[in-house]
Formats: structure tokens, sequence, C-alpha cells
């Protein structure tokens, strides 16, 4: 299983500089790509499920101020709105901050938590990493392929209640830390995002019904020590497609190694 590095601390100025150097370069590819940008919000109104997912909104978190978790609640709520009714033809891919935009205050985005370096952090737009993670795992449940996807490189929070395998997911930062999907069949598909008082709700409905079944499934999963001492968590999250016949498919989506921001394991209990 891969050795993983220990994490390397980098200083302010460079954090800061590097990241609008690669915010400015992902604008230069939106403008000049040949990419098909999927951009067009139509009350289509599909009627074939192919599948939906739902997230809890708020989650109390060892910690962490839960009015970071309430801010989370705004911020889901502006980005949905420039998603919600996202059309895809054949052909086009979808990118969600080409689509969402840069979260700032002006907009109406509050600070929420963000992870900084392995840590836990407040910045303006956080917590639409959760938006992500539902998109992924919607995706991942149909014929669309996620052509771009990142996760954090810290494993900071263990498993409570958790409903999707480690890593199933997508993080986000403004822009280049992109989630996108392409839409190579000839199907057209329609992205539907709404909220409750507790949940954070997705639906992804065709034009034509979807033939095949999609499931997911973890292999492979370790956690280890590493020879620096800290713990680093491994798997793969592999797409199984059923088609009508019976026949299976494997896709292996993604292959996920980061570094774990706590003990995984029980220390002894010894006897006094």
């Amino acid at each position: 299983m891969r050795e993983i590095a220990k994490p390397q601390k980098r200083n302010k100025l460079r954090r800061r500089l590097g990241k609008e150097y690669y915010i400015f370069r992902r604008k230069l590819d939106w403008l000049f790509s040949d990419t098909r940008w999927a951009k067009t919000t139509e009350n289509k109104g599909f009627e074939h499920l192919v599948f939906k997912h739902r997230s809890m909104i708020l989650r109390p978190l060892k910690d962490v101020d839960m009015i970071l978790q309430e801010n989370k609640r705004t911020n889901l709520k502006i980005a949905i709105k420039h998603l919600d009714g996202m059309y895809m033809k054949p052909g086009e891919t979808l990118s969600v901050w080409k689509n969402v935009g840069r979260p700032t205050k002006r907009k109406g985005y509050l600070d929420g938590l963000i992870l900084n370096q392995g840590k836990i952090d407040r910045g303006t737009g956080g917590g639409l990493c959760q938006l992500g993670n539902l998109l992924f795992w919607i995706f991942a449940h149909s014929p669309l392929t996620v052509t771009e996807r990142y996760r954090h490189g810290f494993d900071v929070f263990p498993d409570t209640n958790r409903k999707v395998p480690f890593g199933a997911g997508a993080t986000l930062s403004y822009n280049y830390i992109d989630l996108q999907v392409l839409n190579t069949t000839d199907n057209e598909f329609q992205i539907s995002l709404y909220m409750d008082d507790e949940y954070l709700h997705g639906e992804l409905y065709s034009k034509h019904p979807i033939e095949s079944t999609f499931e997911i499934e973890e292999r492979d999963h370790i956690m280890k020590q590493q020879m620096w001492g800290g713990y680093s968590r491994h798997n793969r999250i592999i797409q199984i497609e059923t088609k009508p016949n019976g026949e299976k498919t494997e896709t292996e989506l993604v292959v996920n190694h980061a570094v774990m921001m706590y003990n995984p394991f029980l220390e002894e209990v010894k006897d006094k």
C-alpha cells in the first residue's frame, strides 16, 4: 500500500499566490478550451429518475462551532440555485464552479467550515464540499463520466454515522478544485437540487429510461501507520454496472490516499 510523505506546511503568502495563479489558469481554460460546457437550466421535467440522494445539513462535529454549520445552510442555499435544473445534453460537460461562480460576501456567502492544511478553519463559502460529495455520489450511480474530481488529502473526522464509503465524494475549492462530469451518452439529463430543514437533496433525471443499474463498492480499505509516525487511510471506489442481460462491468472510479488527523486505533486499557 502506498507510502505517504509527512505533510509540509507552506507559508500563507505562498498559498495565497499559488491559489490565485491556479484560479487564473482555470478561467483561461473556461474561455479558450473546446469543451462544450453545460450552461442551460430549463424546465424540461424529465420523468425518469436515475438516482437520488440526501445528506444531513447539520452534523455536530468535535471542536467545530455550530454557527459554521448554520452558515453552511446559507451557503448551500445560494450555490444550488445555480445548479438546480441544470440540463446536460450529449457531449456536454458540467462544471460545478463554472456555474456557481466565486463565493464572496457580496453574494451573501458566510463564513463556513474549511480545511486549511489539514486543520479546521473558517472561510467565506465554507461547507460547499457537502454539495460536491452529494453530486459525486449521484453521478457515480449513473452512466455519466466523472472527468475531474478531487478529495482532501486529510481525513479529519472519524466515521461517525457515515452513510457512504470513505472517499466517495468530491471536495471543492474555487475554482481549480472542481467537480466535472461529461455526458458521453445519447441521452439527456437534468439535475434537481433542493433543501429542507434537515437535508440537502439531489436527484438526477433522464429524458429516456436508463436500462442499466449502478452500484458502488469499496475495496482494499486499510489504515496504516507511516514511517514518520502518522496514520494514513487508503481504499478504492468501484462502480459496478449491471446491464439488462445480467452482464456486469466494473470501473475503478477513484483511488484514495489520505493522511489521518486522528488516531484510528483504540489504545489498550491496562488493568489497574
